[in-house]
């Protein structure tokens, strides 16, 4: 059989993803910080997109400019496709100099003369000036000489760096260069928490310098401010801390030796190592516990961005939910068509017409992107908070399970649409604030066929029964599953202690042992 070469026509269906379908989907699973951040970066790449609070107010625009611009991101729950236009017009003001000059007290009689002490009347007459009153201090704010109002921000004490924290002891304890520079070294390689991440020897060899050397650097920089910073270790950490409080004695060295049994609260093998009694072991403990394990917290670290809702549910008087949009997370974007319609009339060449062209387009996807991104979200957290409505009336009891199938056959979505609107999104409710993935929990089932029952709901359960179980009683997760099958609620064991540890709850021994010594 021949092999030959000929043209043939077929017809099928394919999903092509343009630039402007990714950017929608892109936009669905941002976060409201994100969106911020690359709606700014259109505002400085497209001259056609302007933020609502930065469109020209009244008598800006000369007499008889029209401005025409679609509006997205504000009032999104009532109204996602409103255009609105606007007129401004000013008339031309004129200002008498002299009349001016007069209401400025500009004149040199009205200053102090050189040659005479100013009155009373005259200081009086100053503090009046000043916006204040020999007998009052209501006044407004003083004005410097320079005409300008004082910087109170100049007077605020700056937030101290650790690192310059650091630096700072360095070249007060050290002054050869040659340590100081290895110091420079130790300090850059210790990170937030106070701790050197990076070893002796790798930074000896990078400096080319001996790895003793180093070391002995080191132990100047660990008798830094704040006590335990430039340590190794967990246990290294400590054991500065309790030299600096002289309390480091053999048996101290033994227990700060031994954390795996402290975290395992084996406490009579630790009396054992020790060599004490249980009341002297009770004192080490309670001194480990007042030392800080992460010296270099004390400074902070990058700023903690608070989280910022961006759906709002609110309750009704008739027992019904209300729920719409964060408008202060909602970016206001307008596009200006004037200025399009202006640039278009200009006798302008063919580059300069298809790069506005384009401007006008992506300026175009981007206002009906971010309206679609608000329907969506809407969508999607009207439909949760449907679906969980006995959670928010009665709490995490109630709360059903859900998963991202049952959300997008509701709305008629696909779940990958349900998964990125969830993603990194925040919903404020009377019961706290949750993200949106908190409300989609695996189901476990009933022992008698009926509705099942979420996996947070039994997590929270079994965090209730272990914080009302008394010391002589410690439940034992086979205890849990058996007061778990009295409500109706069938779990296997080992489901009972994974639940149990991603809630951080330690063991029924170690519950034991902590609180026979409590």
């Amino acid at each position: 059989m021949a092999l030959t070469t000929k043209l043939v026509m077929r017809q099928g269906q394919s999903l092509v993803m343009t630039p402007q379908l990714l950017q929608a989907i892109k936009l669905l699973q941002f976060s409201n910080l994100e969106l911020t951040a690359f709606v700014q970066e259109e505002l400085e790449r497209n001259p056609l997109l302007e933020r609502a609070e930065e469109m020209p107010e009244a008598g800006d625009l000369g007499s008889g400019d029209d401005f025409s611009a679609d509006r997205a991101g504000s009032d999104v729950a009532q109204d996602f496709n409103e255009a609105g236009e606007a007129d401004w017009h000013s008339d031309a003001f004129a200002t008498d100099r002299s009349a001016l000059e007069a209401s400025l007290g500009t004149e040199l009689t009205n200053a102090f003369d050189e040659d005479r002490a100013p009155t009373p009347k005259d200081q009086s007459s100053a503090l009046e000036g000043a916006g204040l009153s020999a007998t009052s201090w209501s006044g407004s704010s003083g004005i410097s000489a320079d005409g300008e109002a004082p910087n109170l921000e100049a007077y605020v004490a700056a937030e101290v760096d650790f690192k310059d924290h650091l630096e700072t002891q360095l070249s007060l304890a050290v002054s050869d260069p040659v340590d100081r520079l290895i110091g420079l070294a130790v300090i850059d390689a210790i990170d937030e928490a106070g701790y050197l991440t990076e070893p002796v020897e790798e930074i000896a060899a990078r400096l080319d310098a001996p790895a003793d050397r180093v070391e002995r650097v080191l132990a100047v920089v660990q008798g830094f401010d704040p006590c335990g910073v430039g340590a190794r270790t967990l246990a290294e950490c400590l054991a500065i801390q309790l030299r600096e409080r002289d309390r480091f004695d053999p048996a101290m060295q033994a227990l700060v030796a031994n954390l795996v049994l402290v975290a395992k609260r084996d406490f009579q093998a630790l009396r054992k190592i020790c060599k004490v009694d249980e009341e002297d072991l009770h004192d080490m403990l309670a001194e480990i516990r007042r030392l800080d394990p992460k010296p270099g917290r004390a400074f902070g670290g990058a700023p903690v961005q608070p989280v910022v809702p961006d759906v709002v549910v609110q309750a009704l008087p008739d027992g019904t939910w209300h729920v719409e949009l964060n408008s202060e997370v909602l970016p206001r974007v307008l596009v200006n068509h004037t200025y399009a319609a202006r640039i278009g009339k200009l006798k302008a060449n063919e580059a300069d017409r298809t790069f506005m062209s384009s401007c006008l387009q992506t300026a175009n996807w981007l206002t009906k992107s971010l309206e679609q991104r608000a329907r969506t979200i809407l969508k999607v957290s009207s439909e949760i908070v449907r679906q969980q409505d006995a959670f928010f009336a009665r709490g995490v009891e109630h709360l059903r399970p859900l998963n991202l199938k049952t959300i997008a056959e509701a709305i008629g979505m696909h779940e990958s649409t349900v998964s990125r609107v969830t993603s990194n999104k925040y919903m404020a409710t009377p019961r706290g604030l949750f993200e949106l993935k908190y409300f989609f929990t695996a189901s476990i089932a009933a022992r008698d066929g009926s509705e099942a029952h979420s996996a947070e709901s039994v997590r929270y359960r079994i965090k209730q029964m272990i914080d009302q179980e008394r010391p002589t009683e410690i439940l034992s997760d086979d205890a849990i599953v058996a007061k778990l099958k009295t409500v109706n609620i069938d779990i296997a064991r080992r489901t009972v202690a994974k639940y149990r540890e991603s809630l951080r709850i330690p063991s029924s021994v170690e519950r034991r042992r902590v609180k026979a010594i409590s």
